[in-house]
C-alpha cells in the first residue's frame, strides 16, 4: 500500500507526540524484536520505533527490513527514530493510535 502525501502528513502529526515501543539495538531483528513490532502494529498502527545504532546506513537496512518483514510503511525516519504503518482493519479504536486521533480531532 502507498500512503499519499496527506496521509504522511496526518500520520507524521500524530506520530509525533508518541514514544517508542520498540527499541531495535546492535543484535539488530531477532524474534522477539519481530513479535513485539507485530503485536505493536496490530494493536496500534501507527507506533514509533527507536533504532539504537549509530551507522545512518545500518539504521536505514534495518528500517527496510522492518518494513519489509512487517508490511508495514515507513512514514517517516528521523536519525534514530521512525515512524512506521500498517492498517489493521480490526484494530480496537481503543489502541489504535489512528483512531484515537480522530476521536480526538472529532471532539472539537
Amino acid at each position: 500500500m502507498s500512503l499519499s502525501q496527506a496521509q504522511k502528513k496526518a500520520m507524521r502529526g500524530i506520530g509525533h507526540h508518541l514514544d517508542p515501543v520498540v527499541t531495535v539495538a546492535e543484535n539488530g531483528l531477532n524474534e522477539n524484536v519481530i513479535a513485539e513490532l507485530e503485536r505493536a502494529l496490530k494493536d496500534h498502527e501507527l507506533i514509533k520505533i527507536k533504532l539504537a545504532l549509530a551507522e545512518r546506513d545500518t539504521r536505514q537496512q534495518l528500517i527496510d527490513a522492518i518494513a519489509q518483514g512487517t508490511s508495514a510503511d515507513v512514514v517517516q525516519t528521523i536519525g534514530k527514530m521512525a515512524l512506521l504503518y500498517r492498517h489493521n482493519p480490526k484494530a480496537n479504536p481503543k489502541l489504535s493510535n489512528i483512531a484515537r486521533a480522530k476521536q480526538h480531532h472529532g471532539r472539537h
